[in-house]
């Protein structure tokens, strides 16, 4: 519990069009018994109508975290992550933006993204949890029982 009560079951958002990344993720998760709910997204249009509630994902909840690739189809991560900076609804999201190269990296520091908030591709889990553990209102669950 922190001072403001309870803490919430982090929702996770995986922005992401690699199916072996989403696949390698995914079982990272599962591997360590996340029971946090994950929705997975392919590309940064249906990125955008999820988050901004819109068409098919009206009905859609906010995400607590973003795992965003910078690389997507059609509309980029980069568009994404403007969108959501630029989205007052969106100021309490904890983005971490998933990098394949040093030269992403580089483009992330001069976009303003703090470095502990891009990781290099495929997802570390023990690097994800250190900052999500960081963060005072969410926390990830993990299910400690055998068999779950």
């Amino acid at each position: 519990m922190n001072e403001d009560g309870p803490l919430e079951l982090a929702r996770i958002l995986l922005i992401e069009d690699d199916s072996g990344d989403v696949a390698f993720t995914l079982d990272e998760f599962r591997e360590h018994r996340l029971r946090n709910e994950v929705t997975v997204i392919g590309n940064g249009l249906d990125a955008i109508d999820f988050l901004e509630h819109r068409g098919a994902h009206v009905d859609a909840p906010t995400p607590d975290i973003v795992l965003l690739d910078v690389n997507l189809p059609g509309v980029d991560g980069r568009v994404v992550l403007d969108r959501i900076l630029g989205n007052p609804r969106l100021a309490d999201l904890t983005v971490v933006v998933l990098t394949s190269s040093p030269l992403e990296e580089q483009m992330l520091r001069d976009f303003g993204v703090p470095s502990e908030h891009f990781f290099r591709k495929p997802v570390d889990f023990a690097q994800l949890a250190k900052l999500i553990h960081g963060i005072d209102r969410y926390y990830l669950v993990i299910d400690r029982l055998t068999g779950r």
